[in-house]
């Protein structure tokens, strides 16, 4: 059940790229179960231009800690990003649906750019569950691939960067380890790479499931900024039936 949660800022880290990763400590309240694949509307501080709270996917949660990372992407993440420790910050969450965590065989996850956030908190979920997982990040450069160490420290991990700064020289897409057997996929990243993924998939009759980052203002379904086309039950906001969808959903 979703609810709004003050926090404390207790680390601010600037990250490759335009990056940042805030780590995040409940100050009254317990902290809510939280899946692989929610998201939190969060409240910008001191921020005269932004009035509306931003969606930020859940890098890792636990009974005592939240992570968010994000992207500078406006007057919002800057403003984000640039809060240093101690600073107090306001949520809601958990919202949307999340990853699927009960599934069997070779699973692949696969994330590009801050589209890795969600996979974090997904593996070790998975890996607790004891499923086979394989992990594939990619990213434009090298120190723009986030979080390396922790994915390394999970298992089996894959990089792909645009300029081959790092791993395969290439789009994460092109990958060679996408040509091996897998039974499940989760993806989150860029529009281009998620369809190139589910037309991948679907060639190959694969299980998969995307994380969608469609523009949100509210997160709770009034204000239609979200919505999404979907072969089952039509247009369907995605702050509230998503953002995670199979595939078989998607008319892409």
């Amino acid at each position: 059940m979703k609810q709004q949660m003050d926090f404390d800022v207790k680390d601010s880290l600037q990250l490759g790229g335009n990056y940042g990763l805030l780590k995040l400590r409940p100050i009254a309240q317990e902290m809510p179960l939280i899946e692989p694949g929610q998201f939190a509307q969060v409240e910008v501080p001191n921020c005269k231009t932004t009035y509306l709270r931003r969606p930020i996917s859940i890098n890792y949660a636990d009974k005592h800690e939240l992570w968010l990372l994000v992207r500078r992407a406006g007057a919002g993440t800057n403003a984000l990003c640039d809060l240093r420790a101690g600073a107090k910050l306001n949520l809601v969450l958990p919202l949307g649906s999340g990853f699927s965590t009960q599934v069997s065989g070779r699973v692949l996850l696969m994330g590009g750019g801050v589209g890795i956030a969600p996979l974090l908190m997904l593996g070790q979920r998975l890996l607790a569950n004891k499923t086979d997982v394989t992990f594939l990040l990619g990213a434009r450069t090298a120190n723009e691939v986030l979080q390396l160490d922790l994915f390394r420290q999970m298992g089996e991990t894959h990089v792909a960067t645009d300029d081959g700064t790092l791993g395969h020289h290439g789009l994460v897409t092109t990958h060679p380890v996408l040509a091996e057997h897998f039974d499940h996929v989760a993806c989150c990243g860029p529009m281009p790479m998620m369809r190139a993924v589910t037309a991948i998939a679907k060639e190959r009759s694969i299980n998969c499931e995307m994380s969608l980052e469609n523009t949100m203002a509210c997160g709770v379904g009034a204000c239609l900024c979200c919505v999404e086309d979907t072969s089952d039950e039509g247009n369907v906001c995605v702050c509230t039936q998503g953002p995670v969808f199979n595939i078989n959903r998607l008319k892409w």
